[in-house]
Parts: structure tokens; C-alpha cells; sequence
């Protein structure tokens, strides 16, 4: 692909920017492929970008129903953290942040990765003993973490209120100073320009409308383009994994639930870091353009809408305004949802199943996006060898009957 240095971009400029050459190609569909990738959103990507690079697997297919990035990658807050409770989670995701750090160099395009902290914040004696438990955890994984009192949450995090009147006083927090947010739109078409590269054909508008099966083992696919010939078909598709999984008879343990977020009018830099708050459910970060990005809870109820509910709007208003007390007169511009896929123990499934030649990657919740690039790793491993290494292994499918679940339902924050 074309670089552009800034002679080239000051020329493109005077010229109208008619010489700019696509960032990736457009193209139809070949009758096979050695791998068929369902979902063009961050993990999809990431995985077809790592089974080129790290396997030589290029003969491969990432199939979008929309336009890359256009799904949950485009429809979430971009938090990054890694601060999770048990060990297996803290090994997927601080898998996931050492991706992070050197992503942006490694693409060769800016991610706009941030590290800026990221606090979550305890409000009574037992979250303030969990918090401080998942602390220690942590740094027994080498995972960074810290506790803060209160003072110390205010010299971190000016725009905190820490009086101890409120409803829900802030009795400390945990720190993870790796941890903070990226640009979700720079990390899609990083990995769509490294994949594309590497020869991975990205086909977009081309929905997949059934999983071709023979013998217990995959075939192909079938596709508002056409049928597609693969022995091994993966599925990244973040709010539909079991809709996907239906199309060959198997019935996953998985929800799947609106999730919304909002952004307020930009405002001059005022927000260090991120914040989370369990008890009165609502985090904030800020964009560099300068909006706060909101987000509170799942809806409870079952549903593939991009768009919540009123209430949970009005809990998030609430709780956002009680902990930072500027934005009680802030507006706000705009409001969206996405699809999340709900595991009953808030972790998520990497995993092969009983249909030989099929994968599945879901279940993620609301931790998907800090996940991306540890989860495009971990899961071409297992396309390529057909065995998850021992990062992802602890995710398969068969925890749900042999009970060894990675109950992450604390450490995953406001979203469970």
C-alpha cells in the first residue's frame, strides 16, 4: 500500500485529494478459500490480520453483512483496561493491552491510543474489600494495579466529588495506569489495511445466510453473493453469535442485550482519566475532540435493537451528575446502542465446537473492544491449529458442562 509522506499530503491537498489510492481492495468473492471469517468489526479483522501474519494463511475471507467497523466496533465507549479478578481473565486481557501498546507502530497507522488510567471506584465496605482483593490479584498476575484513597482519587481525578455526604461517597478506587481509550474507527482500518496487505480478501455488503455442513464437519457458506466453499468457517459477530451458530443446529449459553452510550457537547480538556462506578452505574471518559462518552448498564431485557431504554438513561444522568457535579448543566448530542453477547459468567467463548471446521468467538459483553487484539491472536491460533493455546483455552465451550466458569461478574464492571 501507498504511503504519503508530507510533501505527498500537502500535494493531495492543493489537488483536490484525487490521487488517493484505497486504503484496502474491494473484492467479489472467490469460489473457496482455506478460511471464511464471519464479522468485519475489530476481532474479525484482527484475527484474519494475525493468521496471515503469524500462520501464512492467506487464503482467507473476512465477510461483512454491512461495512467494516459499522457493527459493535463502531457502537462502543473504547475503554481499555486489563484489571479483571481471576487469573485467566487477567491473561486474555493483559494479552490484549501489551497488543495495545506497540498496535499502532505495528500497523504503521495511529490508533490514538491513550493511556491515561482508568479508576473504578469503590462506595461502600464491600465493594471497597472486592476492589482491594482484585488489586492484589492483579499485581499476582504482573498486572498493574494500585489503590487510591480518597484524596488521592481527587488529586487524580479533580472533577470528583468525594464529599462525604453524598448517596454513594467515594471511599477509594483501583488504578490501572496502563489502562485508557483509542480511536475504535483507526483500529478497524489499521487491521483492514495490514490484512488486505497480507493478500486477506475483505468483502463487504455480503450477508451470510447459511453454514454449509457434510458429515459433521464444515463445507461452506452461503452468502447473499454467492456460495463460498471453506473447510473452516469463524465466527466474530458480536450480538449475533447465536444467530450465526443456529444456522448448524447449535444452541449456544448466550444473551444477547442492548447496549447504549452517549456523548455530550465538547467541552474544554477536564477528564484525566476514565471512571467507573459499579455502585452507581455510569463511566465517563473524554474524546480528544473533547465530548464526554457515557455508558451505564445492559439493558435487562433480550433484544438485537441498536438503541436502550429511557431509564437507563435517567440512572446514568443521575449517577453521572452526583460524581462530577460540572455536568449537571452539559448537553448532549447524541445517543446510540449496540448488541452485546452476554455469557452467564460474564467471560467469553473462544472456542471450537462439535461441528469439525467451525469456530466461535463471543460472548465478550461489554469487554470486547479492550479485547480486540488479544482476541484476533488467541483465536487465529486456534483456527490454524485446531487447539487453543493456553490462553484461550480456559474459554472453550465445555466449561459450561464441566462447571469450571470464569465468573468474572465484578470485575467486568457496570455492564453485568
Amino acid at each position: 500500500m501507498q504511503r504519503y509522506g508530507i510533501l505527498s499530503l500537502i500535494r493531495e491537498g492543493l489537488r483536490g485529494h484525487t490521487g488517493w489510492e484505497p486504503a484496502w481492495r474491494f473484492p467479489e468473492p472467490k469460489p473457496r478459500y482455506d478460511a471464511v471469517i464471519i464479522g468485519g468489526g475489530g476481532h474479525g479483522l484482527a484475527t484474519a490480520y494475525y493468521l496471515a501474519k503469524e500462520h501464512g494463511l492467506t487464503d482467507i475471507a473476512v465477510i461483512e453483512k454491512g461495512w467494516i467497523g459499522g457493527g459493535n466496533a463502531g457502537r462502543n465507549t473504547t475503554i481499555i483496561r486489563s484489571n479483571y479478578l481471576y487469573d485467566e481473565s487477567a491473561a486474555i486481557y493483559d494479552h490484549a493491552l501489551q497488543l495495545w501498546k506497540t498496535l499502532g507502530r505495528e500497523l504503521d497507522f495511529n490508533i490514538m491510543m491513550s493511556h491515561r488510567g482508568v479508576l473504578n471506584l469503590a462506595h461502600d465496605e464491600g465493594e471497597l474489600r472486592q476492589l482491594k482483593r482484585r488489586v492484589e490479584a492483579n499485581r499476582l498476575n504482573g498486572v498493574d494495579a494500585e489503590w487510591l484513597e480518597p484524596e488521592d482519587v481527587k488529586a487524580f481525578c479533580p472533577p470528583i466529588s468525594i464529599s462525604p455526604t453524598l448517596r454513594y461517597p467515594v471511599l477509594g478506587a483501583t488504578l490501572q495506569r496502563s489502562g485508557g481509550t483509542n480511536r475504535h474507527d483507526a483500529v478497524v482500518w489499521g487491521y483492514a489495511r495490514a490484512a488486505d496487505a497480507l493478500g486477506v480478501d475483505i468483502i463487504q455488503q455480503c450477508e451470510v445466510t447459511n453454514i454449509l455442513s457434510e458429515g459433521g464437519a464444515v463445507t461452506g457458506i452461503e452468502t447473499t453473493k454467492g456460495t463460498i466453499a471453506t473447510p473452516k468457517v469463524a465466527s466474530v459477530t458480536a450480538g449475533h453469535t447465536s444467530v450465526i451458530a443456529a444456522m448448524l443446529g447449535l444452541k449456544l449459553p448466550i444473551e444477547s442485550h442492548p447496549l447504549q452510550a452517549m456523548v455530550s457537547e465538547p467541552i474544554k480538556p477536564v477528564m484525566p482519566c476514565v471512571v467507573m462506578s459499579s455502585a452507581v452505574h455510569v463511566y465517563v471518559s473524554q474524546s480528544d475532540k473533547g465530548e464526554l462518552v457515557i455508558g451505564a448498564g445492559i439493558d435487562p431485557h433480550l433484544s438485537y435493537t441498536q438503541r436502550g431504554s429511557f431509564d437507563i438513561v435517567e440512572h446514568q444522568m443521575a449517577a453521572m451528575v452526583e460524581l462530577l457535579p460540572f455536568t449537571s448543566r452539559l448537553r448532549f448530542m447524541r445517543q446510540w446502542g449496540g448488541i452485546v453477547d452476554v455469557c452467564p459468567d460474564a467471560s467469553p467463548v473462544i472456542s471450537k465446537t462439535r461441528i469439525k471446521g467451525f469456530y466461535v468467538n463471543g460472548g465478550w459483553g461489554t469487554g470486547g473492544w479492550k479485547a480486540t487484539p488479544g482476541s484476533g491472536h488467541v483465536f487465529a491460533d486456534l483456527i490454524a491449529n485446531d487447539e487453543p493455546n493456553a490462553i484461550a483455552a480456559p474459554f472453550a465451550l465445555e466449561r459450561f458442562v464441566s462447571g469450571a466458569l470464569v465468573a468474572e461478574h465484578g470485575a467486568a464492571a457496570v455492564a453485568h
